[in-house]
């Protein structure tokens, strides 16, 4: 009989019982493999998406810090920029202030050694006339000295050089 049974089996038309069992094995089995597989299943998948969802905020946050980075480094390099700008603009000023004040000082020393060149002239100058003075003075002596010497031989100059002697005598 058994084997009767299996002759009159049809896929197209199971039988109640067939159906039953396999209802409940089915249920049995999607119960046990949703326990034991499908939570582990979705709990590893929750823990995946989760993971992702913190590495692409780990990734905005990181690329709005760099966006922020970025904002300050072309803040800082804008200022940098202007310091240098205004250091050179400084340093070309005191360097120009510089050359203007050794220029002024090289003329004021300048037109000092020419105050001095012309006050040195002018004493050498004044010493020179002084000395041509002088020399041209002892020059008229010493001819007036020979002269009075050539005409003191004469007689009649003596005799009035002698009176002229007793009269300063007398006074």
């Amino acid at each position: 009989m058994d084997l009767f049974f299996l002759a009159d089996f049809n896929v197209s038309r199971p039988g109640i019982g067939l159906l039953l069992w396999t209802l409940v094995i089915f249920l049995l089995f999607w119960g046990i493999v949703g326990k034991f597989a499908f939570k582990p299943i979705k709990d590893s998948l929750k823990k995946r998406s989760d993971d992702i969802q913190a590495a692409l905020d780990e990734a905005k946050n990181a690329k709005e810090e760099m966006a922020k980075l970025n904002t300050d480094n072309q803040r800082l390099l804008s200022e940098a920029r202007e310091e240098r700008a205004k250091l050179l603009r400084e340093a070309k000023l005191t360097g120009d202030k510089l050359i203007s004040e050794a220029r002024d000082k090289a003329k004021e020393e300048a037109n000092k050694i020419v105050i001095d060149a012309r006050q040195e002239i002018e004493n050498q100058k004044n010493k020179a006339i002084t000395e041509v003075k002088n020399q041209v003075g002892q020059m008229s002596i010493d001819i007036a000295e020979k002269l009075i010497r050539q005409q003191m031989n004469s007689p009649e100059q003596k005799t009035l050089v002698d009176k002229l002697v007793n009269e300063i005598k007398l006074s």
